[in-house]
This record gives C-alpha cells, structure tokens and sequence, in this order.
C-alpha cells in the first residue's frame, strides 16, 4: 500500500460519484487543499477520516487502503442501511427477516 495508490483510488472514486473535490471535502469535513493532497498521495489520513470517506464514497476501507473489498463489506452496508430507517419500517424489516429464517430453517 501506498500514498499515491490510495490518493489515486479516492480521487477514482469521488470523480465516479461526480463529486467535485470542495464538495467531498464539505461532506467529511476536510479543506479541499488537505484532500487534494491526500489524493496526490502527499499527505496520508487518520481513520476517522478513512471511516468518512469510505462512508462519503460507498465503499469499505479495505477498498481504499488495498483496492479490494473486504468479505464483510456487504453485513456492513446492510447495517448502514438498517441505521437509517424510520421505527415502522424498521418493525417491517424485523418481520421479513423472521420469514427469511423461517424459510432458510425449512431447507
């Protein structure tokens, strides 16, 4: 791993999601001119600025930092996903997840 390997996979990734770099610097809290240089791979990052990013840009930090995603990556997004939501939908989630079960017991 390395600096510029990383810097390049952030700024792949941002230019994917059409983000302007002031703009994904706005969403995990950063000066542009910082991310600019992380992007360069001049200047390296803490983890909670990894955490950031890799929630900003959808993928896991194993994706950034190594360029592959880890096997967990998918338990973590559904768990990001499940965060979000309201308390009725949450309950409805808890039902068809029971069914799942159910289903999966049956086999």
């Amino acid at each position: 791993m390395s600096y510029v390997q990383v810097g390049v996979r952030i700024r792949e990734l941002r230019e994917i999601k059409h983000y302007s770099r002031e703009m994904l610097a706005e969403k995990i809290d950063l000066s542009a001119k910082f991310l600019y240089e992380i992007e360069l791979g001049k200047k390296g990052f803490s983890a909670e600025t990894l955490c950031r990013l890799s929630k900003a840009l959808s993928v896991s930090c194993d994706y950034i930092m190594f360029g592959e995603e880890s096997e967990n990556y998918n338990v973590e997004k559904i768990a990001c996903a499940l965060e979000t939501l309201e308390p009725e939908q949450m309950e409805k989630m808890h039902d068809i997840i029971k069914v799942l079960y159910e289903i999966c017991k049956a086999l």
